[in-house]
């Protein structure tokens, strides 16, 4: 039997087109598509998670027992954190922000180093011959110029060739043989210096609020003029 309708009478709701048609709910896991970021490898400065925690500062070598390898260090999710109990979420952030630099080998103070013993790298003042490009330019007697390197405890520089040689970054040269920088301290005889792993080594500071910080800063201060103001009446 066909049912036929007037053009003038409206089609029922249900044998609109769309009504017959039903909908399909498709979820994309897009973790699984997205490749893991790689684990970088640990340094001889770094050699462990609980020394990277320690360097970091800001107090998380206390969760260092909740970490339990250096694989883990680099892949746990800020969720995956916080139900470790890594806790306020500020160290969380801080936390996954210096595990991203140190993928990409930002590294703070002695991070470079090659030869550590026991948390230790000693540093010393080496001069290394300078290349030029050009032969015609080259000085008659080899120029050489001083750099602040990093050698086994104990071992000297001056048998070691310039590619055995490791510069440190962030060192400095001050007079003939004094080795300047931040927590570096200095070695008996004044010509070598030490970088030790410590708490907060590498630590970036928090900023503190003056007068409310930036955005109540004008209100604040201007609270602050007119309660001076009332009190010199």
């Amino acid at each position: 039997m066909v049912v036929k309708y007037s053009p003038l009478r409206p089609i029922p709701w249900f044998l609109l087109p769309f009504s017959q048609t039903t909908r399909t709910t498709q979820a994309r896991c897009l973790h699984q598509r997205v490749k893991a970021k790689p684990i970088p490898k640990p340094t001889p400065f770094v050699p462990n998670s609980e020394t990277f925690l320690t360097l970091i500062g800001r107090n998380l070598s206390q969760h260092a027992s909740k970490i339990p390898s250096w694989r883990a260090l680099f892949s746990l999710t800020s969720a995956q954190l916080k139900e470790l109990g890594v806790e306020p979420p500020r160290s969380r952030r801080y936390l996954l922000r210096w595990r991203e630099k140190f993928r990409t080998g930002q590294h703070g103070i002695g991070g470079d180093a090659k030869f550590v013993k026991n948390g230790v790298a000693e540093v010393r003042v080496a001069e290394v011959p300078v290349s030029f490009p050009d032969a015609a330019t080259a000085p008659l007697k080899a120029a050489k110029h001083k750099v602040v390197v990093n050698v086994a405890t104990g071992d000297g520089v001056l048998d070691k060739s310039a590619e055995q040689l490791v510069p440190i970054k962030g060192l400095k040269i001050k007079g003939a043989h004094t080795i300047v920088g931040p927590h570096v301290l200095p070695l008996k005889g004044g010509k070598a210096a030490k970088i030790e792993v410590k708490e907060g080594l590498w630590e970036e500071r928090r900023g503190h609020k003056i007068d409310g910080g930036e955005r109540r800063q004008a209100e604040v201060r201007a609270k602050k003029r007119g309660e001076e103001r009332r009190s010199a009446r």
